[in-house]
């Protein structure tokens, strides 16, 4: 029998999930700061340093939410071989997808002031995401979850 989350405890797990998936990125961005073509550099820089705040931030928000802050893993496995800067480019707009995601999440179980800085980093992430692939998608942080639920 799987065990329901108490209400209560729902804001404090998005945002451990959401803390989760900036750790994620800011590991990611590293990979992608090491092989981002010349051009798209200082972008890969300023995504990394947007993370690296999120991630600061969600550390503190979780504390306050009473819980101990998710460590960040040693190494992440990257979903795909990186073997061009187009590789790069589309690894990053997954982070920022995984990342949207998360926010989703977070933005549905919190409300008040976390609510609306779980939105503006939602909306942050969909602007990066969209700027890396090229397009943006109509409901960012969901469209990707549908996805897997129709490959499950």
């Amino acid at each position: 029998m799987k065990r329901e989350t108490s209400p209560a405890n729902r804001p404090l797990q998005a945002a451990q999930a959401a803390l989760a998936a900036e750790h994620a990125a800011v590991y990611g961005y590293g990979v992608i700061g090491a092989r981002s073509a010349p051009g798209r550099a200082g972008e890969a820089r300023e995504a990394y340093g947007a993370h690296l705040a999120r991630r600061d931030a969600l550390t503190r928000t979780v504390r306050e939410l009473g819980g101990a802050p998710q460590p960040s893993e040693a190494a992440y496995a990257l979903p795909f071989e990186l073997r061009s800067p187009a590789d790069t480019e589309r690894l990053a707009a997954e982070i920022e997808d995984r990342v949207a995601g998360a926010y989703s999440d977070l933005v549905r179980s919190a409300d008040g002031r976390l609510r609306r800085e779980a939105a503006d980093a939602l909306s942050a992430a969909a602007v990066r995401a969209a700027r890396w692939r090229g397009v943006g998608v109509a409901f960012p942080g969901l469209s990707e979850r549908s996805e897997r639920a129709r490959n499950s």
